[in-house]
């Protein structure tokens, strides 16, 4: 992934994400906002396997066609993030993160889930990422949601280099 996000339009009219969510046990999921993006950098620093982005990037991305940007909150603060967008009928999950003492409490699938069903709402067939092959714990928990690999593509991340395994997901309406 490229540490500037690429801005690709669904052609769609932009529709604001209703996510605003906090079940009892349940880790409270919620658009983000721009006074987000300076907790949002802080937190994929945490993450070495997740892509980094600039402060700006984070804003402009979301307000960007078809993008969808999720956080989680926890004791008042950012604990984690979801990036995805969308083009047509197709949705990538570009970034997913959550803070080193907040992970295996369902954050991640918490936000998986809501992303998940938001694009569902917006007519999107299948959902796509990239995972390091490295990260065997992120391409189980892939798994372990639906997500199947569907390829692999060579020496694409770096520092260090490592393939990419691609993995997707079709949604049922």
């Amino acid at each position: 992934m490229s540490a500037d996000p690429t801005r690709k339009s669904s052609g769609r009219a932009r529709r604001k994400v209703g996510i605003e969510r906090s079940k009892r046990g349940t880790p409270n999921v919620r658009g983000f906002r721009a006074q987000d993006a300076d907790a949002v950098t802080a937190l994929v620093k945490q993450s070495p396997q997740a892509a980094i982005w600039s402060h700006a990037s984070y804003v402009k991305f979301a307000e960007g066609d078809g993008s969808l940007v999720l956080v989680t909150e926890a004791d008042g603060e950012i604990s984690g993030l979801l990036v995805g967008r969308q083009v047509e009928d197709q949705a990538e999950i570009l970034n997913l993160a959550v803070a080193t003492n907040r992970r295996r409490n369902g954050e991640g699938t918490a936000l998986l889930v809501a992303a998940l069903e938001e694009f569902g709402l917006r007519a999107v067939k299948t959902v796509y990422l990239e995972v390091r092959e490295s990260n065997t714990g992120a391409i189980a928990f892939y798994a372990s949601h639906g997500f199947a690999k569907t390829g692999r593509r060579n020496g694409y991340y770096r520092d260090p280099v490592d393939a990419a395994i691609l993995m997707g997901k079709k949604l049922t309406g």
